[in-house]
């Protein structure tokens, strides 16, 4: 018996990408542009970005927040 195919990764605009990380969807494109994110250009030339990368990104961007709570003096 095969392997099922892997569901493939959900795309996201971004406004819906900008929503997540509450930054503005102008902020989201320049991410890209400079590679901090990756994305895919439709044939219309729209960015869309692959959900399973974006999540990764939130959660690192999360742990470091929370590491960075840890050592902030003005958090105490």
């Amino acid at each position: 018996m095969g392997v099922p195919p892997e569901k493939p990764d959900r795309l996201l605009t971004p406004g819906e990408v900008a929503a997540l990380f509450r930054v503005d969807p102008k902020t989201v494109t320049r991410w890209a542009a400079s590679g901090r994110i990756g994305s895919i250009r439709t044939p219309g030339g729209h960015r869309r970005f692959r959900e399973s990368e974006v999540n990764a990104l939130l959660t690192e961007r999360s742990s470091i927040r929370g590491e960075n709570a840890d050592h902030d003096p003005a958090a105490a």
